[in-house]
C-alpha cells in the first residue's frame, strides 16, 4: 500500500512510496515492516476504548472489553525522523481543528498499566505535508507535528496537535511508536527499545465533517476510506480514535482516546 505524502496543488504528485526509505537517508528508520495480527488474551477484565459505530456523528462511545489483547504491528512508513523530542504541544503553529491526543498505553499480558513509557507520534499537516521532507528529501530543520510524551501513572501520554490532513493512497491516520527503557535529558529521549510500532485512524464521520472546514478543503488529494486503506485493513481497527466533540463548533477542537495493549520487552 502507498504512504506518499501530497503537498499542494503547487507541487507534482509524487509516485507512490517504495516499500523502504531511500539507501543513504539520513536520521531515518528505513524498517517498514507490516506486522501480524496476533492477539494476546489475558483474563484480567479492563475498560478499553473501541471503535465508535460508524453512525455516530458527534461523540463515540467506549465499550467494555473483557480482556487485553496486543495491538496489531502496522508498517512505520518512510517519513520517521529520530528527533526524539519530548513535547507536548507539536503544532509549531499549524492551521487545523485542535486535536488534543490521549493514549493510554498497558502491558498486554497483564492489563497493567504502563508508566515513564515514551509515545512517539508523527503525522502530515491539513494538507498532506510531513515536517522534514520535501519533495521526497530529508530536510531535519522543520520538525512540526512531531513529539514524545512520556506516560504518568496512569499509564498516558497526552498530546496537543491538530486533526491531520490526508494525501494519496491513505487514509487519515497519525503514527505511533512506543519506547521503553530509556531516559529523558536536555529535552529529548535517549536509550531504550522501541515496544511497538503502529497508525492510528479516525471516525469517517469526524473526517467528512473536518474535510469540510478550512484549511482541510484546500487539500486538493482524494481522500481514502479507512476501508479502502489496504494498511488499515490489516488492523487499523484496532487502533481508530474514540473522538469527542466538547461543543457545537467542531472547530474549536475535538479529543481523541486510545488504548494500545503491548509487550514491554518486545523488539519488532
Amino acid at each position: 500500500m502507498t504512504d506518499t505524502p501530497h503537498h499542494d496543488a503547487a507541487q507534482p504528485q509524487r509516485a507512490p512510496e517504495p516499500a523502504d526509505a531511500p539507501a543513504g537517508a539520513t536520521r531515518r528508520s528505513v524498517i517498514a515492516t507490516l506486522g501480524g495480527a496476533t492477539l494476546g488474551v489475558a483474563a484480567l477484565g479492563l475498560a478499553a476504548t473501541q471503535p465508535a459505530a460508524a453512525s455516530d456523528t458527534r461523540t463515540a462511545t467506549p465499550r467494555l472489553a473483557a480482556a487485553c489483547v496486543l495491538t496489531p504491528e502496522q508498517t512505520e512508513g518512510p517519513y520517521y525522523l529520530d528527533l526524539e523530542t519530548v513535547r507536548k504541544d507539536i503544532t509549531e503553529g499549524k492551521a487545523g481543528v485542535p486535536l488534543t491526543l490521549r493514549v493510554t498505553v498497558t502491558d498486554s499480558t497483564t492489563c497493567v498499566p504502563l508508566p515513564n513509557t515514551a509515545v512517539d507520534i508523527w503525522h502530515c499537516d491539513a494538507l498532506g505535508v510531513y515536517s522534514g521532507y520535501v519533495a521526497g528529501g530529508s530536510t531535519p530543520d522543520t520538525t512540526f507535528l512531531r513529539g514524545v510524551q512520556l506516560t504518568d501513572a496512569a499509564g498516558v501520554a497526552e498530546f496537543t496537535t491538530v486533526y491531520p490532513g490526508w494525501y494519496v493512497g491513505r487514509a487519515l491516520h497519525i503514527h505511533v511508536k512506543t519506547h521503553a527503557g530509556g531516559t529523558v535529558s536536555n529535552g529529548t529521549y535517549h536509550g531504550g527499545h522501541v515496544s511497538h510500532t503502529g497508525q492510528l485512524y479516525f471516525p469517517e464521520t469526524y473526517n467528512t465533517r473536518v474535510a469540510a472546514l478550512s484549511p482541510y478543503r484546500n487539500n486538493t488529494a482524494t481522500r481514502t476510506l479507512n476501508a479502502r486503506d489496504g494498511i488499515y485493513r490489516n488492523g487499523g481497527s484496532s487502533t481508530l480514535l474514540t473522538v469527542t466533540q466538547a461543543g457545537s463548533d467542531l472547530g474549536k477542537g475535538v479529543t481523541g482516546t486510545v488504548v494500545l495493549g503491548i509487550n514491554p520487552a518486545a523488539t519488532p
